[in-house]
């Protein structure tokens, strides 16, 4: 099967319902992507089932994200039925055998596979900025975080070193606005603000080490069968955001890290978006751009990728250009939107003189699909009616004990499993905020010992006596100490007597003389007025 050049997807119908001819995905237009699309309960998730076991058997890597955990059954068997062998004889499937297929269970949140990580330095300022939907300055702000953390040696691997680290760069602003230019502390705040939110939704999870090496979603079994990565992702996309970023770093690091290849035999890595309506719903415009850019030019890295979703409005119209390979399961067409979208789709395929793709489109069944793939050239096929072929490995999703087995002999167990927490910026400013208030504690000890002796009560008195012995001070200034009272005694008994100074106090017998004069003086003058002004008057 690894040498095959072609995956068998189903038999196409001629018009009187027999079975003309097998349709087949050339592995050597793999690369040019393809979308698979059609209502809920059309056989979409078997599609892209089969399409996974093809390429598996082929030799090449799938990673497929899985939104409803039905896709985890290819790590198992299939079990015989009626239907599935009917259906394998029609289209002329012969041998139709079972078989399992080599799984790698991933999961952000690290419940139903491995876990996934990326450090926030493999993120970068750019893809983060950008995630975040951040201003101009709020970019500037990053960049400069990032510089900061080079120049200082200061590792980001997980949220709270970029948390610490900007909490560390609003607090120096000033320092860092002279070289850098100005970093205000609202667009820090802004930042930490769209971390939170990031954070609310599992970014702890993603962000982190270890982080996951690219190789690892490119192995290949010693039998030369290709390894199916599966993503759960039914929890996952109850957080878009997160989502989002994961994504888009995978496309960036998948784009720099892979080599050009031009167009080779085979793919060396199938992409499968499941639920692509999903992604592209409200998506950050980093993501779609992202997107876009990859499906343009990832071509020649050997890479393809498919969308598996409901309807193709849901997909760019730039993205949906890029889309060689085309699988279109049933649609309804009960509103004017899904009228719009029965027509797009049948203008995308070409035209097949037997029937009218629009109509068509309305009156598949289960598991029929209207199918178009890159020929001989690379030029699109002339639209057929098929009947998909049924898988080889489990329809529907497996137990939580079997995964847990699966998952037990995973080659990647013992590499992702445990979380490693190494010394990095949040430890190290950590570390430093501790230094920093020690020092500043002993610094303020210094300067109140020093203060303390200053204003010290034992100071040495001006007086006559011994000045080696400090003086307790009494009621002239001084206290008087239990201990040094004899000592004080001494000292005023043997010391000369003073001159004593003049006093300003009058005695009790001068204050009273001096009353009665001023009282003496005020009444005789208080006569002498009167009588002045009586003659005066009189001798009116």
């Amino acid at each position: 099967m690894a040498d095959s050049p072609s995956i068998f997807v189903g038999g196409s119908r001629k018009p009187d319902d027999s079975y003309q001819k097998a349709e087949e995905l050339l592995l050597k237009y793999a690369n040019r992507h393809g979308i698979v699309t059609g209502a809920t309960g059309t056989g979409k998730t078997v599609t892209l089932q089969i399409l996974a076991e093809g390429f598996s058997n082929a030799g090449v890597p799938v990673f497929a994200a899985d939104i409803k955990g039905d896709l985890s059954g290819i790590a198992l068997a299939g079990e015989p039925k009626d239907f599935l062998a009917a259906r394998a004889k029609t289209i002329h499937l012969d041998p139709y055998e079972f078989s399992d297929f080599p799984v790698i269970f991933w999961d952000l949140f690290g419940e139903k596979g491995h876990p996934i990580r990326a450090t926030v330095s493999d993120m970068g300022p750019l893809l983060l900025s950008r995630l975040m939907n951040l201003t101009e300055a709020q970019e500037g702000v990053i960049n400069i975080a990032f510089r900061i953390a080079d120049e200082e040696g200061l590792l980001l691997l997980d949220m709270k070193d970029l948390q610490a680290l900007l909490a560390n760069l609003a607090e120096r602003a000033d320092e860092v606005g002279r070289r850098y230019g100005n970093v205000s502390k609202t667009s820090v705040g802004a930042i930490q603000r769209s971390l939170l939110i990031l954070e609310q939704q599992g970014g702890n999870y993603f962000f982190g080490e270890p982080s996951l090496r690219i190789p690892d979603l490119m192995r290949t079994t010693p039998d030369g069968r290709g390894a199916i990565s599966i993503l759960a992702a039914d929890k996952l996309m109850m957080n878009p955001r997160l989502y989002a970023t994961f994504l888009l770093w995978l496309l960036s690091e998948l784009f720099e890290q892979l080599p050009e290849v031009g167009d080779p035999d085979k793919p060396k890595l199938v992409f499968f978006f499941d639920e692509a309506h999903l992604l592209f719903d409200e998506a950050p415009k980093a993501l779609v751009d992202r997107v876009e850019q990859v499906t343009r030019l990832i071509r020649s890295k050997g890479v393809g990728v498919y969308f598996v979703t409901q309807n193709p409005l849901d997909v760019p119209e730039t993205v949906l250009g890029q889309m060689g390979n085309r699988i279109q399961h049933a649609l309804r067409a009960y509103t004017p939107r899904e009228q719009k979208a029965v027509r797009t789709a049948a203008d995308t395929f070409r035209p097949n003189p037997d029937f009218k793709t629009d109509q068509a489109i309305t009156q598949l069944g289960t598991g029929e699909a209207l199918v178009s793939l890159l020929e001989a050239k690379g030029a699109p096929s002339i639209v057929q009616r098929t009947l998909i072929r049924p898988p080889s490995s489990r329809m529907g999703p497996i137990t939580d004990e079997e995964r847990r087995k699966i998952m037990a002999v995973s080659p990647v167990a013992a590499q992702y499993d445990q979380a490693v927490d190494r010394e990095s910026a949040f430890e190290v400013l950590k570390k430093r905020a501790g230094e920093a208030v020690r020092a500043e504690s002993d610094q303020q000890a210094r300067e109140e010992a020093g203060s303390a002796q200053r204003r010290s009560p034992w100071t040495l008195p001006d007086f006559d006596g011994d000045p080696r012995q400090p003086a307790p001070r009494s009621d002239d200034g001084y206290r008087r100490d239990d201990d040094f009272e004899d000592d004080y005694r001494r000292r005023r008994q043997t010391t000369a007597p003073r001159q004593p100074r003049p006093s300003n106090r009058q005695s009790v017998g001068e204050a009273a003389v001096k009353s009665v004069v001023r009282s003496m003086g005020s009444s005789l003058g208080r006569a002498i007025i009167r009588g002045i002004l009586g003659s005066i008057r009189r001798g009116f």
